[in-house]
This record gives C-alpha cells, sequence and structure tokens, in this order.
C-alpha cells in the first residue's frame, strides 16, 4: 500500500497533484481487507468468496470463472456458495460494489478537500481522480478485469450495464470539477469541461484496457503524469 507516488509535470503546480492527499487517496485492496479463517465468522465467509473471485480472475490466462472451479479454490461445495450468493451474478455485483464505494469515496475525497475555486483546481482535482482511478486497477488486477468487461463477457448484461454506468459517473465527476474550475477567459466552459472529461475518461479505460490485454505487464500509471500534464496543460 506505500506506493511511491509519482512527480506531476502539469504546469502551475508547483507540487504533485497527489501531495496533501496520499492518506484519503491511497488505492484500496479487496484481498486483504479480512483475514482468513478456517472457520469464519458469521458474514466473513462472503467476503472470502469475494476475495477468491477477485484472486482468481487475476490470472493473466483470463478464463472464464466457474463456480465449481471458485468452490474447490475455497475447499467448500458449490451449494455452500449459494447460501450466500443467489447467483454468480450477484458475487460480481458484490465485486461492482466494492469498486464503486472505493472510487467514489475516493474521488468524494479529493474534491472535498479543496474548497476554492480558481483556474487550476479543476485540473489539479481531475488528475487526482484519474491518478486514483488507475493506481486503484493496478492495486487490484482482478478488479480492472470487471472495469473493463473482460471479466462479463459471458455473465449477465446488467453486470456490463453497472460498470458502463461507472464511467459515466466518472466522466461526470470530473466534469464537474473542470466546470467549476474554469478559466473566466472560456467562452464555452461547459463545453470545454465536458470534452475533457470525455478525453480524460477515455484515457483512464483505455490504460485499464491495455493493463488487461497485457496480461498485467504493461502498468496503467506508466508515464501518468506526463500524460496528465499533455491533456490537461
Amino acid at each position: 500500500m506505500n506506493q511511491h507516488m509519482p512527480q506531476s509535470t502539469m504546469p502551475d503546480a508547483p507540487t504533485s497533484p497527489f501531495e496533501d492527499a496520499q492518506q484519503d487517496t491511497l488505492p484500496v485492496t479487496l484481498l486483504h481487507s479480512v483475514a482468513v479463517r478456517k472457520r469464519p465468522k458469521p458474514g466473513e465467509r462472503r467476503v472470502q468468496i469475494l476475495q477468491t473471485l477477485a484472486a482468481m480472475l487475476e490470472q493473466p490466462a483470463g478464463e472464464r470463472v466457474t463456480t465449481a472451479a471458485l468452490a474447490g479454490r475455497l475447499q467448500v461445495s458449490e451449494a455452500a456458495l449459494y447460501r450466500h450468493f443467489a447467483s454468480k451474478a450477484q458475487m460480481f455485483e458484490g465485486l461492482i460494489d466494492f469498486i464503486e464505494q472505493s472510487v467514489f469515496t475516493l474521488a468524494n475525497q479529493i474534491v472535498e478537500r479543496e474548497q476554492s475555486q480558481d483556474a487550476t483546481t479543476g485540473a489539479r482535482q481531475s488528475a487526482r481522480i484519474i491518478a486514483m482511478l488507475v493506481q486503484f486497477a493496478e492495486k487490484n488486477p482482478g478488479m480492472a478485469r470487471v472495469m473493463v468487461g473482460d471479466a462479463l463477457v459471458f455473465e449477465n448484461e446488467r453486470l456490463q450495464q453497472r460498470m458502463n454506468q461507472f464511467f459515466d459517473k466518472i466522466e461526470a465527476t470530473l466534469k464537474q470539477c473542470l466546470r467549476a474550475g474554469a478559466s473566466p477567459a472560456s467562452l464555452t466552459p461547459t463545453v470545454d469541461a465536458q470534452v475533457c472529461a470525455s478525453v480524460l475518461t477515455a484515457y483512464a479505460v483505455g490504460r485499464l484496457q491495455r493493463f488487461v490485454r497485457s496480461g498485467f505487464k504493461r502498468l496503467p500509471s506508466e508515464h501518468l503524469d506526463a500524460s496528465l500534464a499533455s491533456m490537461l496543460g
């Protein structure tokens, strides 16, 4: 969790956009959130199922995870899985819930940290949100496969719809940041904010897709600051 934060190359920013925000914007992981027990306490088995599913999704081969394989990894019966989840789709929904809660909690913290609004505030907030998003995926490779839909190809369609809505919400959050911090000289601040938010979101999605398709070898944070400076400068 003590990942080194890259130094910013963004203009007009004397310090990194990640400084002063490390404690409340560090990516979180699901895999170590609950200690594994031979006899889990009530409620812990559900978390262990999600932990194991996320770990299985981290295999670069990208094979579809079956409930039989998941049960085998946990050394329980498939029936035991269904005592905690009505279906495999519900298990994936549990992972998506974790992604949404983690990312948007951190995004809200980033926005709330800086109350003053000027021409650079929106760019700083947007840079931090994108950095947090790609670092979350980097820390959680299995989640990255869910986020880009790779793990959802043969699953219920509503799961992919939820991830589409997730990125729509990311784009809306960025647009709000950029619109609030728009330069007074801009004649079309709303349009400018929408275009920039769309570009930033597409960049994040593309980096996550490359991360997954490379078998997790091409890190999404590669040249992150230089890329953000290019888009937000």
